[in-house]
């Protein structure tokens, strides 16, 4: 098991479990409630920290996390074809329901 990143949100670290799952990458997400201890232990240690399971997916992994990373901050939305939930526009899988958002004929329109 290795540390593939730390999030700077729950939220954050959720999504990229959500695209490692997508990629058939099996994680665990760390210090999920972390956040409340904040004040009686450094922030730093509060953080949301995402880990691969198997070793042999850490590379693929960091790649997909690192991609995600350089995404731009994008503020349209898109709605899920499956669930019809609001989603920012540079997700690439539903927040909601875990279906696939990559479609590019999804995107086209949606503001």
């Amino acid at each position: 098991m290795k540390k593939i990143c730390s999030a700077s949100s729950i939220m954050e670290a959720q999504i990229m479990l959500d695209l490692l799952d997508h990629n058939c990458i099996s994680a665990k997400l760390f210090n999920e409630h972390a956040q409340g201890g904040l004040g009686d232990i450094p922030f730093t240690h509060g953080y949301p920290e995402v880990w691969v399971i198997r070793d042999s997916d850490f590379e693929r992994g960091q790649a997909i996390v690192n991609e995600f990373e350089k995404t731009p901050v994008e503020t349209r939305v898109v709605f899920c074809r499956a669930c019809h939930e609001e989603n920012p526009f540079n997700f690439q899988v539903c927040w909601q329901c875990g279906a696939g958002l990559e479609l590019p004929s999804s995107r086209e329109g949606r503001v």
